[in-house]
């Protein structure tokens, strides 16, 4: 005679064991993966090919705004997500269908993930979530998958429909409004990955400076000029355009350390509070052709390269002959490969313009302004002391005083004077007087202050 009750507990028993297997919640918990997929397309869902899109980290954002706006457009259109484990990271959306036959994914939650757009703003992307909704008349599935490091994953959408021409006619459009929706639109943005900071992958998100003209104390004429080339250029480039003249331009600022020039391009980039801002320095070098491809794609733009010299006497990229490094040739390709009328300004600044005279006028055109930054004269220092000291309250007499004895220093000199002298006076516990900004001016001119003057920046006097 047949144990029915031991046959039920082996089954129990059995069906127990599965699950702890497949690490899967109660077979009552969430519809059929499979089912879910196969109702919304009208067809069974493992006989169609899945079609599979790579995203950039940096344009995850973009996409996931793009596929909503797409999506959205369908008032019947469902995001869901997939139960199941962390196995479901590891398998694509093929294997997700092929294990569901067997019970193994269900519908569950969809995986949010909160990413930066922008000095203080997030958005909460889809990382892991399938979209079902109708596009060009056909049901669709997208699974959105975000890029996941635990799981070694990359970034990238897997569309099912019954029209191949259809899912490609779907990726391309989400492409072109990833680009016009892009969120790196107008933004400062830097390629210096920084846990401190709102970061979107290697990209880091900068808030504009507000620099106005007034606390950029140059030679007369000069801040004009720049201007002129960088911002007032701009306002006229629809009628550049109309009359066939070029708006990509290439500008160097040279001259030595400390005298302004990182000072010059904070004012310029604060000017242009609709342009695109791509900032590169040291090992950030390396991704000027990435910086050159987004400010295309999100135009008017403006890449900054700041001490490209570096980059000049740089042997270690895979260069083994003689001549410029290979990423200066990078950087130079770069400014070729933009079309005439893209309105994109290379602003390079450098300490030693001989490190670059000869590859540049190698390759005329693709630097089309060089301007001197030089050491301040006794005017210009003059302005600088009063500028940084506008909330200190030394006599005009004291100021032309440090000025004179200051012949060969820079800005950073000025602001370092006026910070000593505060300080002094802070030390002993009373507010700044003309003799405290004498004394710390007589303390960095001093024989033993040598070394100092030239960290600040100082060159002969």
């Amino acid at each position: 005679m047949t144990d029915i009750g031991g046959d039920d507990q082996l089954r129990a028993d059995l069906a127990r064991l599965v699950r702890q297997l497949t690490r899967e919640e109660p077979a009552q918990r969430g519809t059929p993966l499979l089912e879910v997929l196969d109702e919304h397309l009208g067809t069974r869902a493992d006989e169609l090919p899945v079609v599979v899109e790579k995203v950039d980290v940096h344009r995850w954002v973009d996409t996931d705004i793009a596929l909503a706006e797409i999506a959205g457009r369908d008032a019947d259109a469902r995001l869901v997500g997939v139960g199941g484990g962390d196995q479901r990271h590891h398998s694509s959306l093929g294997d997700l269908i092929a294990n569901a036959e067997w019970g193994r994914f269900r519908q569950g939650q969809v995986d949010r993930l909160n990413v930066p757009t922008g000095p203080d703003d997030e958005r909460a992307t889809v990382a892991f979530g399938l979209h079902l909704f109708r596009y060009d008349g056909r049901q669709v599935v997208v699974l959105q998958r975000g890029h996941n490091p635990q799981f070694h994953g990359e970034a990238r959408l897997e569309v099912i429909v019954q029209d191949p021409e259809v899912g490609a006619a779907l990726l391309a459009e989400v492409r072109d409004l990833a680009v016009s929706r892009s969120v790196l639109r107008g933004q400062v943005i830097s390629f210096a990955g920084n846990p401190y900071e709102p970061s979107m992958g290697a990209i880091t998100f900068v808030r504009r400076p507000d620099l106005p003209a007034d606390r950029v104390i140059l030679p007369e004429g000069t801040l004009t000029q720049v201007r002129g080339h960088v911002v007032e250029l701009a306002v006229h480039r629809d009628e550049l355009r109309r009359r066939g003249q070029h708006l990509k331009r290439g500008i160097l600022l040279y001259g030595p350390p400390g005298t302004g020039k990182t000072h010059t391009v904070r004012h310029l980039v604060g000017a242009g509070p609709d342009t695109t801002v791509v900032l590169l320095s040291g090992t950030q070098m390396a991704y000027v052709a990435q910086a050159a491809q987004i400010a295309r794609a999100h135009q008017p733009a403006i890449v900054v390269l700041e001490d490209v010299d570096l980059i000049a006497e740089d042997r270690d990229h895979g260069h083994f002959g003689g001549g410029a490094s290979p990423l200066l040739f990078t950087l130079l390709d770069a400014m070729d490969g933009l079309d005439q009328d893209a309105d994109v300004v290379f602003l390079l600044t450098t300490n030693r313009a001989e490190a670059l005279e000869r590859a540049l006028s190698q390759r005329p055109g693709r630097v089309d302004l060089a301007v001197e930054i030089p050491l301040p004269d006794v005017s210009a220092r003059r302005q600088l002391i009063g500028l940084y000291a506008a909330e200190v309250g030394f006599s005009d007499e004291a100021i032309a005083a440090a000025a004179e004895a200051s012949a060969g220093t820079t800005a950073s000199y000025s602001k370092e004077l006026v910070r000593r002298a505060v300080l002094r006076a802070a030390i002993a516990e009373r507010s700044p007087s003309d003799e405290d900004l004498a004394a710390a001016s007589d303390e960095l001119q001093a024989d033993g202050a040598v070394l100092t003057r030239s960290l600040l920046g100082s060159g002969p006097g």
